[in-house]
């Protein structure tokens, strides 16, 4: 990731106080980059699957298990959370 900037944003309190109790000091920014990085990662893969769904028959149950097992792989590899 490149440079960071400040950004103010609204949270639910209770959300946002169950991170800062989960993350302790100084790790809120980081947990709520993680957590924005890993939606915007999830909406490009629907994106991709409704692009690939346009032009070829939906993807089987077989198929999405298959998926899902190289995302879990994937990220044990690089030290993400499981899916």
């Amino acid at each position: 990731m490149s440079g960071s900037k400040k950004y103010s944003i609204s949270l639910p309190e209770d959300l946002a106080e169950t991170v800062r109790v989960h993350v302790g000091p100084g790790g809120f920014s980081a947990y709520v980059a993680e957590a924005l990085e890993q939606r915007v990662a999830m909406d490009r893969l629907r994106e991709i699957v409704a692009d690939f769904e346009t032009d070829n028959d939906p993807l089987s149950r077989d198929e999405v298990e298959a998926a899902r097992t190289l995302l879990r792989h994937d990220q044990r590899s690089s030290g993400g959370a499981a899916a």
